[in-house]
């Protein structure tokens, strides 16, 4: 296992929502259910799915189901891997999943405002 704690000044420049959901995480190996930690604007925090042995740096993709049809995709790469978690750097996601986790964080956070402050901060 590998692991990496080099996430700099930005590790929370994002508000986390705590978010227990199903997740896919796809990689060069397949596809490897689990479930969300918590969530963010810029990644997630997965349960480390059983039998996965990726490392970091290696390139994902993960479905988070939400409810009936909606789902949040994100494609990225593993940031770190620590206590059988998985951080997950997004670097793409689709308008419908980032539709949806902005809600998902203005409902957890109260705070219209500072989403919208971490949107526009998403460049």
């Amino acid at each position: 296992m590998t692991t990496s704690n080099d996430c700099g000044d930005n590790r929370r420049r994002f508000r986390r929502v705590l978010f227990d959901a199903p997740v896919t995480l796809t990689d060069a190996n397949g596809d490897h259910s689990s479930s969300v930690v918590d969530i963010s604007l810029k990644g997630a925090l997965i349960a480390q799915p059983a039998g996965w042995n990726g490392a970091v740096g290696d390139r994902i993709k993960i479905d988070i189901q939400l409810d009936g049809t909606s789902r949040i995709c994100m494609q990225g790469a593993v940031a770190h891997i620590e206590e059988g978690r998985l951080g997950i750097r997004c670097d793409q996601i689709d308008i419908d999943s980032i539709s949806h986790l902005r809600r998902l964080a203005e409902l957890n956070l109260g705070d219209a405002e500072l989403v919208e402050r971490e949107l526009e901060a998403l460049g």
